[in-house]
């Protein structure tokens, strides 16, 4: 049987079993899993809401 791949906790780096066998995954612990969270819910993350100004792509034409 081939084991199961490992990938690192988002939070701690610590390496994760990823496979039925680890319930919290990606995160290594229900710890992590509550602190990414709490980070989402503070709004420590943020998700842009427009991509860096592309210099290759034409101005708009001003009417």
């Amino acid at each position: 049987m081939k084991p199961s791949p490992t990938r690192p906790c988002p939070m701690c780096k610590v390496p994760v079993e990823w496979g039925a066998a680890s319930p919290h995954r990606p995160f290594c612990s229900e710890r992590c899993r509550l602190l990414d969270l709490g980070a989402w819910a503070s709004e420590s993350y943020r998700i842009p809401a427009e991509g860096p100004p592309d210099d290759d792509a034409p101005a708009p034409d001003a009417h």
